[in-house]
Parts: structure tokens; C-alpha cells; sequence
């Protein structure tokens, strides 16, 4: 065990990938820059030594940045379009709706208007609030356009797709706007007029997905996955870099401990996850779940010391991640709640076992993600070695055959959603499928 350790500790190519990443120019789903790092990606896994590395192609719909403004009275403010945004303008009365919670949507007069809202939610509200909702809670009571105001200092507009499965392009336009400029259209909230105005090219496009294999061919897998698109505003990273990092890194220990794996490791680098899942739910549509004995998906790792990891009420993962931090003397945060927001959820949502590998933080929503800051000096090294030896053992132990974690029925799946109040944003969003 002591060599495989120390071997990782040391190891560059998951840095060396990353590095690779950020240099080659934004990763926007469709984009040259999103297939470079796909094809890095699967140069990187050839060359630790996995087997049958392919691309696997599919269709997108394409989105590229123009130009974007919000005008009110006599000022033009800083802002970014989000992703899947129409190119459109709208003009409207500004109505600043403060955290953007359910609640703050009822009993208001939206119609034509200019919704505000911030990019987090506040510490006693049970749940995270995605931008996506917000965006349909708007669209839903009538609003004109969409402003989404981040809640982290330092003039960082934030980005994020507002496209759904059934509308991949969203009906009002929408920016993002920094925390200060947020603040400044807020004092407009006295029925003066704001316009938003987006600028895009939409057009057909094509992403991809990395493949690759390691261990026996056995009749069950586990699945470790991560998504190599980022936003078009900054390197990428955090979100999600360091998650194909992360893969990468597991896949060059494996390769020296492939006589420990009682079931095969298939790996899996999926393109344009931050425009809706669409890498993955492309992959899920083919694959056969009963096959995937479990999913270990990276997207947030390597942002904290301590891993965080989601469990989706699969008390056996929680169990099987206890196990290894125990065995290492190193803490990690196991989580039972559902994370229905990253490529593993195109399978766990019908109660195929999976894990949302993050790291914690004391942070409200991304922090540095989906912002210019998004940037290859935020990203620790030692985090990057310590949890590569953390989830290197833990596929290890998935792939164990005294290792059973049974499916779930869609059905428990949706009631733990309810349980949790996260069912009703999965409705607003078209994302609830049972």
C-alpha cells in the first residue's frame, strides 16, 4: 500500500493535466476549446495506462457569448449574459426580490418586469436554491427579463446556463451581475426602468464525452466520472479542472492496483455538463444502469482540505467512505442529502448508487466558480494529492465484491426529494421526472 501512497503524493500528471486545461482557452460546451480538452483528457488516460480510451460524440445546442448590457436612466452597468440566454432585449420596471426564495415569488406583481435576485440563500433556509429555479419562478409569474446578482465581493459578474431540457434556449434574456452592482440596481427598485440586453450566436454545435476502462471485464462497474467544459468567462480550474484532475489521478493508481479490483472501472470525462447535464444524460440514455454497481462523480473537489461527499440516501456509500477515512485517519464529510445538480444525477435519479464528490467549504454556493477568479492560483496541490489517495481508495472499495450497495426504486428516490423540499424546484425546472 505504502508505494501506491507515496506514488500519488508525488505524482504531477493530474497537475500537469490541469495546467494543460487552463491554457488552452475557454472550455464552453461546443467549443474548440471544450474539444482540446477532451482530447488532452483522453491522451492523459492513455498514457497512465488506461484501455479502450474513445470520444463519444454527440449533439448540442450551441450558445456563444456576444455582448450585454443593463441601462438604467442615463448609466450602463457591467454584466454577463448567462448561457442560454435568448438574444433579446427587454425593458421593464426593476422589482428586487432579495434572495430569490420560493416565498419571495408569491403574491408579486412580475409581469413585465425586471427581476433581481442574489446567488445565494440565506443561512436559515433548509435548501440551496439553484439559479436555474429562479430563472423559471421569474419566467413562470411573467417577468421581462432576469438579473442575477452574486453574493461574493469583489466585482465578479457570475455565469450559468438558464436553459432546460425541453428549452435549451430560456424565453426572457438574463445577466449576471457582481454583488456591487447588484446593490446599485436594487435602489432602483422605486418602478424606474431597467433594459437587458444580450447578444448571442445560437446555433447547432457538438460536445463529447471520454471513455476508458481499467480492471476485469466483469458484468458490474463502478463509474468514476468528472465534466471537462467550463464557462467561457475564466480557466476553469475549480469548476471543473480539478475534477478531471482528480480522475485522471485515481486512473494512474489503479493502474498499479488493478489485481485489487473485483469489478471493472470505467471512466468517464463528460463534455457540456454546465449547460444542463447534457454530456451525461447522453451517456445514461445508452448505458444499461443495472451494470453501474456505483458512480463516484468529481466536480468541487480539491476547492477544501475535506472532502465532502454526497451519499443520496445510499447509506451503504456513506458507510464505505466512513470506512476509508477511518483506515486513513482522515476526516471526510459524508452527506445523505440528494444533489441533484452535477452528472451523476442523470443515474441516480432512477436509484442507481452515487456519490457528489466535493470538498467542504464555509462558503454559501460556488464562491470563486462561475466567475472570472475561477483561476489555476486558487487550486492547492497538497488537496489535490491527499483526496486523490482518499477516492483512489474509495473506488477501490466499491469495486470490492464484499461490497454490496443496492439500487433504489425512482419511487424512494422521490420521496427523499420531497422530504428534503427540493421537489417542487425540480418541478418549476422540468427536471422532475417521476
Amino acid at each position: 500500500m505504502v508505494d501506491w501512497i507515496g506514488e500519488t503524493v508525488t505524482s504531477t500528471v493530474g497537475w500537469d493535466l490541469l495546467c494543460e486545461l487552463v491554457d488552452v482557452g475557454d472550455r464552453m460546451a461546443g467549443s474548440p476549446g471544450e474539444r482540446a480538452g477532451a482530447a488532452a483528457t483522453a491522451a492523459a488516460l492513455e498514457a497512465v495506462g488506461v484501455r479502450n480510451v474513445r470520444l463519444a460524440e454527440f449533439d448540442l445546442q450551441g450558445w456563444t457569448r456576444g455582448t450585454s448590457a443593463v441601462t438604467g436612466g442615463d448609466e450602463t452597468l457591467g454584466c454577463l449574459a448567462l448561457p442560454r440566454s435568448p438574444s433579446a432585449a427587454a425593458t421593464g420596471p426593476l422589482v428586487d426580490l432579495d434572495y430569490g426564495l420560493p416565498a419571495d415569488f408569491d403574491d408579486r406583481d412580475l409581469a413585465g418586469a425586471v427581476v433581481l435576485v442574489r446567488s445565494d440563500v440565506p443561512t436559515w433556509y433548509g435548501r440551496y436554491v439553484h439559479r436555474l429555479e429562479k430563472y423559471c419562478r421569474a419566467v413562470e409569474a411573467g417577468a421581462a427579463a432576469f438579473v442575477y446578482a452574486n453574493h461574493v465581493e469583489g466585482q465578479l459578474p457570475p455565469t450559468g446556463s438558464v436553459g432546460t431540457a425541453a428549452d435549451p434556449i430560456g424565453p426572457i434574456p438574463a445577466v449576471g451581475v457582481s454583488r456591487e452592482v447588484g446593490a446599485r440596481l436594487a435602489r432602483r427598485d422605486t418602478g424606474e426602468p431597467v433594459e437587458v440586453t444580450v447578444e448571442a450566436t445560437i446555433d447547432e454545435a457538438t460536445s463529447q464525452n471520454v471513455h476508458g476502462v481499467l480492471g476485469p471485464d466483469t458484468d458490474r462497474r463502478v463509474l468514476v466520472t468528472a465534466h471537462v467544459d467550463a464557462h467561457d468567462v475564466a480557466e476553469g480550474a475549480l469548476d471543473n479542472g480539478t475534477g478531471v484532475a482528480m480522475v485522471v489521478e485515481v486512473a494512474r493508481a489503479l493502474a498499479t492496483r488493478e489485481a485489487e479490483l473485483d469489478a471493472g472501472v470505467e471512466f468517464v470525462v463528460y463534455g457540456a455538463e454546465e449547460v444542463g447535464l447534457v454530456g451525461s444524460e447522453h451517456h445514461a440514455v445508452t448505458a444499461d444502469h443495472g451494470a453501474i454497481k456505483a458512480i463516484l462523480n468529481n466536480d468541487g473537489v480539491v476547492r477544501g482540505r475535506t472532502l465532502e461527499l454526497l451519499t443520496h440516501g445510499f447509506d451503504e456509500l456513506a458507510a464505505a467512505a466512513e470506512r476509508v477515512a477511518d483506515r486513513f485517519g482522515h476526516p471526510v464529510l459524508t452527506t445523505p442529502e440528494i444533489g441533484p445538480h452535477s452528472d451523476h444525477w442523470p443515474f441516480t435519479r432512477w436509484g442507481v448508487p452515487g456519490i457528489h464528490a466535493s470538498s467542504e467549504s464555509p462558503d454559501v454556493g460556488r464562491g470563486w466558480g462561475h466567475t472570472q477568479a475561477d483561476t489555476l492560483d486558487k487550486v492547492d496541490r497538497r488537496n489535490l494529492a491527499e483526496q486523490a489517495v482518499l477516492l483512489t481508495e474509495l473506488t477501490v472499495e466499491l469495486a470490492d465484491d464484499a461490497v454490496d450497495v443496492p439500487h433504489r426504486e425512482p419511487a424512494a428516490m422521490a420521496a427523499q426529494l420531497e422530504a428534503e423540499d427540493q421537489a417542487a424546484g425540480l418541478r418549476v425546472v422540468g427536471d422532475w421526472p417521476y
